[in-house]
C-alpha cells in the first residue's frame, strides 16, 4: 500500500483499527496521550509516534479516534496538533461529535490544504475486533474514494453518507434509535420477569421475533458508557433544528438512571459475587416530559 495513515487515539476502538491496518499493508504509524499504550501500538505492528503533530507530519491519511468533541477542536482547532498536517493530506474524523463542529473544522483547515472529513463508526468493540465495523462517510466523493481502502481495511460496509457532518447525523440516528433499543429492551424483560417468565429463553424468543434488535443480541455486554454524551448530541441536534424528539428525551434519561445500575451489575458478575439483590432494586427516572415517575427493574 502506498498511503502512510496515522491513527490518534490508541484506546478501545483505535487499537484494532491500528492492527487491521498494518496487516492490510499499510505503513501505520499511532499516538495516544497514554504512553502506557505503546507496547500495545507497537505489537500490532505499527509505528508508535511521540506526539500528533510529528505523526501528522508523516502521513497521507490522518484517523483520528479520541473520545470527546473538544479533544477534536484541540487537535484541529488554531494551534492544534495536526494542524501541521502535509497540504493535500486527509484527515477523518471516527469520533461521535455534534455534526456543526466537523463542517467547521472542515472548512478552516481547508485553507491551509488538509480535507478534514468524518468517519464514524457502528456496530461496537467487537465489529472492530473482527474488522466488521460500518463505516458511515461524509465528504467529497473525491476524497471518499480516496480514503475508501483504509476504512476497507477494519470495515466490512462503507457508506458515503453525503457531505461532510453527514456522517455524524447518521451515527446520531443510529445511537438514538440504538439506545432507545437497549431501554426498550430493559422494560420488556423486566415486564416478563414480574410474571415468571425465564429471561434467557425470553431472549432467544424475541430474537427470533419482530422484536429482534441488535440491543438484546448483545445483552449483558452493553456499558452505557456512552450514553448520556450520545443522547446529548441528538438532543443539541434536535434543539438547533427546531425538532421535537419527545421519546429520545424520555431515553436519555432512563439511560441515565440505568448506567450506574448496569456498572454495578457488570461489576458485581466480574468479581463472582451475587447479583440477585440488583433485580429487586429499581431505578427511578423522572421523565422531563410529564414530571411523572415509574420505576423498571434491572434483569440479571
Amino acid at each position: 500500500m502506498s498511503e502512510t495513515v496515522g491513527v490518534v487515539g490508541a484506546g478501545r476502538m483505535g487499537l484494532p483499527i491500528i492492527g487491521h491496518l498494518a496487516r492490510a499493508g499499510f505503513r501505520t504509524l499511532a499516538t495516544d496521550l497514554d504512553s502506557a499504550r505503546q507496547p500495545g501500538v507497537e505489537s500490532k505492528a505499527a509505528l508508535w509516534r511521540p506526539d500528533a503533530a510529528s505523526l501528522a507530519r508523516e502521513c497521507d491519511i490522518v484517523l483520528v479516534c479520541v473520545g470527546f468533541d473538544r479533544e477534536v477542536r484541540e487537535l484541529l482547532g488554531p494551534d492544534g496538533a495536526l494542524r501541521s498536517a502535509r497540504r493535500g493530506s486527509v484527515c477523518a474524523v471516527l469520533s461521535t461529535i455534534h455534526p456543526k463542529t466537523i463542517q467547521d473544522l472542515s472548512g478552516q483547515n481547508r485553507a491551509l490544504g488538509l480535507e478534514v472529513i468524518d468517519s464514524t463508526v457502528c456496530r461496537g468493540g467487537d465489529a472492530a475486533d473482527r474488522g466488521t465495523l460500518l463505516s458511515f462517510v461524509g465528504g467529497p466523493r473525491q476524497t471518499v474514494e480516496r480514503i475508501t481502502p483504509v476504512l476497507r481495511a477494519y470495515s466490512a460496509d462503507v457508506v458515503h453518507t453525503g457531505g461532510v457532518g453527514s456522517a455524524q447525523v447518521a451515527k446520531a440516528v443510529n445511537n438514538l434509535i440504538m439506545w432507545a433499543c437497549l431501554v426498550a429492551d430493559h422494560e420488556g424483560l423486566a415486564l416478563a420477569q414480574r410474571y415468571g417468565l425465564d429471561i434467557d429463553l425470553m431472549r432467544a424468543a424475541l430474537g427470533m421475533s419482530s422484536a429482534a434488535n441488535e440491543a438484546l443480541e448483545k445483552w449483558g455486554t452493553q456499558t452505557m458508557a456512552w450514553a448520556e454524551d450520545d443522547m446529548a448530541i441528538v438532543a443539541e441536534m434536535a434543539a438547533a433544528c427546531g425538532l421535537a424528539l419527545p421519546q429520545a428525551d424520555v431515553t436519555r434519561e432512563i439511560c441515565r438512571a440505568l448506567k450506574p445500575q448496569i456498572a454495578a451489575l457488570r461489576h458485581r458478575t466480574r468479581l463472582r459475587k451475587p447479583c440477585m439483590d440488583l433485580t429487586a432494586r429499581s431505578v427511578t427516572c423522572s421523565l422531563m416530559s410529564s414530571c411523572s415517575v415509574f420505576k423498571i427493574d434491572v434483569p440479571h
